[in-house]
């Protein structure tokens, strides 16, 4: 049952109230299903429903959002700064071993400390990303923390909540009074290879490792950029806890942790002797690969509190526990050659082909390469000995060449003048690590600019995969994105594969696609250095499509946010007559290419002044103030700078304060700020 805003009454709400907790209770079971349990009783689809219906209870009732709520992952507004949290039991590090040698050598320390009593041992996979705290106050989650130095870590709340495997609640009638729950955040590969991906068809440099990402994407100043990647997390302890711990060994502590509804790595396993703790080390060395997160090792800990209690900790290192380290999977290969990729938006993606060799347990024939500067910073040449890494990504990497084997008759690369694909000119922007095919109708581009708009971070259109697309270019049904709202029940019924229902539902999934906002539709459009977040402040500042493509570069690089080379490419991308043939077909195809009512904010008395706004002021919050000084045409900064022409500053200012006066800067009270915008 849905509430639209509009209707009162105390049996209406009493009812919501219900109905939420319901949702609420029943969204978390299905989370617990798919997250701990890994085994999911819905699909997706029914999933979202209720998503949404949660939703659209909440909106229609206000006074009954709650924090902890499903609903509130996308995101809060961006924050200056992480303040420190301390740590109430220290997050240590653990020594390494190497070898075989080395865990025996850890397993006699661990015994003779012991005075020779019997040892359990616990293995969990090592896995490699960022180590937090998770504090919960009768069961709901009120704190999150990166390790930092293991004494002092930096609060990041807002950012992990958005991360939809860390539950806001515990799944317990009796939660603890106050628990911290310790854990590693990571990316899962398949998710950073997509990230990757399209960093690629944008034309970015792509990310070095999934580690280092994730890292980075929990520090990011800006929650709801948390909220866009799939970030996962695994539980591995209890840290601080309040009350009497209702489990005595680390086997039973992963265990209650699953039961509270936190996932844990799937593979931890007691051993009674270290040959078999060896034993399972030495096999995942080399299976570590088939999984879809990146592990650096297997952690040994001893079982028993009581006995890790005993063993007590040295330095900043316990006893009771050492991480056994995997040898960095490298080889040795011949790079035979080095092709091309054209993406979505044209660029040619260098790869390098190889002799095929085995690393970690995989035959790889192919590696990235990334853009030119790369391969000719890295100096590598076509018929060099290359060493190739493989660190869990699925198309490794070419690390550099063995320079001392080379014979002199190995070829430097460049871009080729022409398209490997359809032989149009190739262009090179200016300072551009990146090279382009002209041709905005290359058969390479078409298919992966196709795939583009179907997306799910674009229009969202269902039954429509990358084999699918090619079927229909492959059957002359489609060439670009607007043929996909000519097709007929008939012509899709004609293909191999479809049925009646496939059929209706693709239909279906088309005509819903006519509702998505203007942001994804332009998003959708592929237009090069375009993502989803310039999309949104594109449109936002222009609301039509006809007053953007009437905008000049330099009307558009005055948009917050948006540089001279997103202004240029959203302007070239307009010149095309095929391209704004496209927009029309696809507009008169009943696409959405404005904004909701655009509102006239009247005056512009900041037009073309950059303010920054810090402190607390007393009647503005930071969002409040950010509003109102872009209503009245102001651009807001996040850092200071002699550009800057105003600071807003309030109570507790600090920093930015500071800076302003030593350059020079005029600082206003939000009073005169008013003042400023004509207020009396």
């Amino acid at each position: 049952m849905l509430y639209s805003a509009g209707v009162e009454g105390r049996s209406d709400r009493e009812a919501a109230v219900g109905r939420i907790e319901t949702l609420r209770r029943e969204i978390d079971r299905h989370k617990y299903q798919y997250y701990v349990r890994n085994d999911p009783r819905i699909t997706d689809a029914e999933y979202d429903r209720l998503f949404r219906e949660l939703k659209d209870l909440e909106e229609a009732f206000p006074d009954l959002r709650d924090p902890n709520s499903p609903t509130q992952r996308v995101g809060a507004e961006p924050v200056e700064g992480f303040p420190k949290v301390e740590h109430p039991v220290p997050m240590l590090s653990l020594g390494n071993a190497f070898d075989s040698e080395e865990l025996r050598a850890f397993d006699k320390r661990v015994r003779s400390l012991l005075d020779d009593r019997p040892v359990e041992y616990v293995t969990e996979f090592k896995i490699d990303g960022l180590a937090v705290a998770l504090t919960y106050e009768q069961g709901r989650l009120i704190r999150g923390a990166t390790r930092g130095n293991g004494r002092v870590g930096e609060e990041v709340t807002s950012n992990l909540r958005t991360i939809r495997a860390i539950p806001l609640r515990m799944r317990a009638d009796h939660p603890p009074r106050l628990i911290e729950v310790r854990g590693e955040v990571y990316f899962p590969i398949s998710s950073f290879t997509r990230l990757n991906e399209e960093r690629v068809a944008e034309g970015e440099a792509p990310y070095a490792n999934p580690r280092n990402s994730a890292a980075g994407t929990v520090r990011q100043l800006d929650p709801r950029v948390t909220a866009k990647r799939a970030l996962s997390f695994f539980a591995y302890s209890i840290g601080h806890f309040e009350g009497t711990l209702p489990v005595s060994s680390q086997l039973e502590a992963l265990r209650q942790l699953q039961d509270w509804g936190f996932p844990a790595t799937r593979h931890f396993e007691l051993h009674r002797d270290l040959d078999s703790v060896v034993s399972y080390c030495q096999t995942w060395q080399d299976r570590r690969f088939s999984l879809d997160y990146e592990i650096d090792g297997i952690e040994v800990k001893v079982n028993q509190f009581e006995q890790q209690r005993l063993l007590g900790n040295v330095s900043r290192e316990p006893r009771w526990a050492i991480a056994y380290k995997f040898p960095s999977p490298t080889a040795t290969t011949r790079l035979l050659r080095i092709g091309i990729n054209i993406g979505r938006t044209g660029t040619l993606n260098p790869y390098a082909i190889l002799e095929p060799v085995d690393v970690g347990g995989v035959t790889i024939r192919s590696a990235t390469l990334h853009n030119e500067d790369d391969v000719r910073r890295k100096d590598i040449r076509e018929g060099d000995i290359v060493v190739v890494k493989r660190a869990g990504e699925v198309i490794p990497q070419v690390v550099g060449p063995v320079a001392e084997r080379r014979t002199g008759q190995e070829r430097p690369f460049s871009y080729p003048e022409r398209c490997p694909e359809c032989q149009s000119p190739v262009i090179r922007e200016k300072d551009g690590a990146m090279a382009y095919c002209s041709n905005r109708q290359c058969p390479a581009q078409r298919l992966e600019s196709l795939n583009h708009f179907v997306s799910r971070g674009a229009l969202d259109i269902r039954g429509l995969g990358l084999k699918r697309l090619e079927q229909l270019v492959k059957s002359k049904l489609i060439s670009n994105a607007a043929d996909l709202y000519d097709l007929t029940r008939e012509q899709v019924l004609e293909l191999d594969g479809f049925l009646e229902k496939s059929a209706d539902n693709l239909l279906n999934s088309l005509e819903e696609s006519k509702r998505q906002p203007f942001d994804r539709v332009l998003f959708a459009l592929g237009i090069r250095h375009v993502g989803e977040s310039v999309a949104r402040l594109v449109t936002g500042h222009f609301h039509t499509l006809d007053r953007l493509m009437a905008a000049s570069e330099e009307e558009i690089a005055e948009v917050q946010g948006i540089g001279p080379e997103i202004a240029g490419s959203i302007v070239g991308f307009f010149r095309v007559d095929e391209n704004r043939t496209l927009v029309e077909r696809l507009r008169g195809a009943g696409l959405r290419f404005e904004t909701e009512a655009p509102i006239d904010h009247g005056p512009q008395p900041f037009a073309s002044r950059s303010f920054v706004v810090t402190g607390t002021l007393p009647g503005l919050s930071r969002q409040e103030a950010k509003r109102y000084i872009e209503e009245r045409g102001g651009a807001v900064r996040s850092s200071v700078s002699s550009n800057t022409d105003f600071v807003v500053a309030g109570e507790n200012a600090g920093s930015k304060l500071e800076k302003a006066k030593e350059l020079g800067v005029t600082v206003l009270t939000e009073a005169e700020l008013r003042k400023l915008a004509g207020e009396s």
